[in-house]
């Protein structure tokens, strides 16, 4: 096993990663373009798929996700994602406090063109991002949330916690929609995630908590 990598879960044809906040998910261009996780996990299983990643979270995004170790298991669980057929809990800190209980929001947004990777919101061309949310407790003026998104646009749980048609607060170390300006200090954990195991049919639910 390599030291470098935080395996949740482990067979012989998926294994699931609990994934470091700061690093990115799959190989990108520049300064990201050499270390990934995805480039960690090709090198501790030389087996698996040129491109195993079955879904993905922002580089600044910590927690769970997971990697196919053949071609067959890539395109079952691919498929479950794309069908919205897994299970997402996500857990995050905000920057104030909430006082209330639980909630649901149906937020449209776009890609900001000017703006790249920023999302804005957009009544008119946006698309629909929709997250249920529940209030796990206020602890030193900041909002300990438990995300459930339905749909998995991109940045959706970022732009749903800091826009004021959302819950109006960031994310703590949101670079893009909130007060942060160095990667790797965001509050936003991947912490469930249930699937159906591609051979057995089994169904999977995988645990992490954040270390904050």
């Amino acid at each position: 096993m390599s030291p470098s990598l935080d395996i949740l879960y482990q067979d012989d044809f998926l294994v699931a990663i609990n994934k470091p906040s700061g690093l990115v998910a799959v190989p990108g261009k520049g300064i990201h373009a050499e270390d990934s996780l995805t480039s960690r996990v090709l090198k501790e299983f030389p087996q698996a798929p040129n491109y195993p990643a079955v879904h993905r979270l922002d580089m600044d995004t910590s927690g769970i996700m997971l990697f196919a170790l053949d071609a067959a298991s890539l395109k079952h669980l691919s498929r479950q994602f794309e069908q919205r057929e897994t299970r997402k809990e996500y857990i995050a800190l905000l920057e104030s406090e909430i006082h209330v209980k639980q909630g649901h929001i149906e937020l449209p947004f776009r890609l900001d063109p000017d703006n790249r990777p920023h999302q804005i919101y957009d009544p008119v061309h946006g698309k629909m991002g929709i997250t249920d949310w529940e209030l796990l407790g206020n602890e030193n003026g900041h909002a300990r949330i438990l995300f459930k998104p339905i749909t998995g646009r991109t940045h959706q749980l970022r732009v749903h916690a800091a826009h004021e048609q959302g819950l109006a607060s960031p994310i703590i170390g949101d670079t893009l929609y909130g007060s942060e300006t160095e990667h790797g200090k965001l509050k936003l954990h991947a912490s469930i995630l249930e699937f159906t195991h591609p051979y057995s049919g089994e169904c999977i639910t995988l645990k992490s908590s954040p270390q904050w």
